[in-house]
């Protein structure tokens, strides 16, 4: 309540308005001006912020309350607001508009024994600039009431864009080769010469995984053992999803989880804006990239 408000509620109960004043600390003149702009109904201003407000809660909710200010400030940029990143943060302090935050990190590979040799041919360069340059894959799990739900994935390491991805209740090399052939799929079978990044786990150190990856005419290559930065756009893809998602809710079972990831990924691919893509989506980027390249080509 402000003070304003407790006077005229004194003054209702019938104590002296002047003295009702003097404890508050306001002046007749200031508690009158104030008066007068309540009845006068919100400024132009204030509606204007209330409708930004209310579509920033709208965005919260559409993107299950993924988005802070550094997506929430393009994306409402979109949507035709003209703002900047300092009013949004205000605003979202202000009225509670909080994006989830970074969760623990954890580690599932379990090392091959008698490693074949193999390059490392990323070098921790990330951004070559167009699709299919390079893929990158790794493996997580989920915890579900029915036990652990593993996901294998495969990103393309220039949009970022889950190409392909599989869920199983093991982690046996099958896991990783049925996200690398729905990635294969996804690019209809055009792949030849794409280097596939995974770490130095024993699914992909196989040998029907090595074979698998060589017949689609794909070229490998392994990070060190225990150096995750060696694989760090894998490993960021899983801190978005555990931080948006497997953190936040409890799935009764593996089928629950594999919904809930499934309509995760679509949204990550389709509509979440990325920061390394200044802030649009994957697939938004390809077609960027697709109609820039064709435009250089004329």
């Amino acid at each position: 309540m402000t003070r304003y408000k407790w006077v005229l509620a004194r003054k209702a109960e019938g104590f002296p308005y002047t003295m009702a004043c003097k404890v508050a600390g306001v002046s007749r003149q200031a508690l009158h001006d104030w008066r007068a702009k309540h009845a006068a109904g919100p400024t132009d201003a204030e509606i204007a912020e209330a409708i930004l407000v209310a579509e920033m809660r709208e965005i919260h909710s559409e993107f299950d309350g993924a988005y802070g200010q550094p997506r929430m400030t393009p994306e409402l940029r979109s949507r035709g607001f003209c703002v900047n990143h300092k009013r949004v943060e205000r605003l979202m302090r202000v009225h509670g508009i909080v994006g989830v935050h970074k969760p623990v990190k954890v580690r599932t590979t379990i090392p091959a024994e008698d490693n074949p040799p193999m390059p490392d041919l990323i070098g921790r360069r990330f951004a070559p600039g167009r699709p299919d340059v390079a893929w990158v894959g790794d493996i997580t799990y989920i915890a579900t009431g029915e036990g652990w739900l593993y996901l294998a994935s495969v990103l393309d390491l220039g949009s970022r864009r889950w190409l392909g991805y599989s869920m199983a209740s093991h982690m046996r090399t099958e896991l990783v080769a049925d996200a690398l052939d729905m990635a294969v799929a996804t690019r209809g079978g055009q792949v030849n010469g794409t280097i596939f990044h995974g770490d130095r786990g024993s699914q992909y150190m196989s040998g029907d995984y090595r074979q698998l990856v060589a017949g689609h005419g794909m070229i490998q290559s392994i990070g060190r053992t225990g150096v995750c930065w060696d694989n760090a756009v894998a490993e960021s893809a899983w801190s978005s999803l555990k931080r948006e998602l497997v953190h936040r809710y409890r799935f009764a079972t593996r089928a629950d989880a594999r919904r809930a990831i499934f309509a995760w990924i679509n949204r990550y691919n389709s509509r979440r804006r990325h920061s390394t893509l200044g802030y649009i989506a994957p697939i938004a980027w390809e077609h960027q990239y697709t109609q820039t390249t064709a435009k250089k080509a004329a």
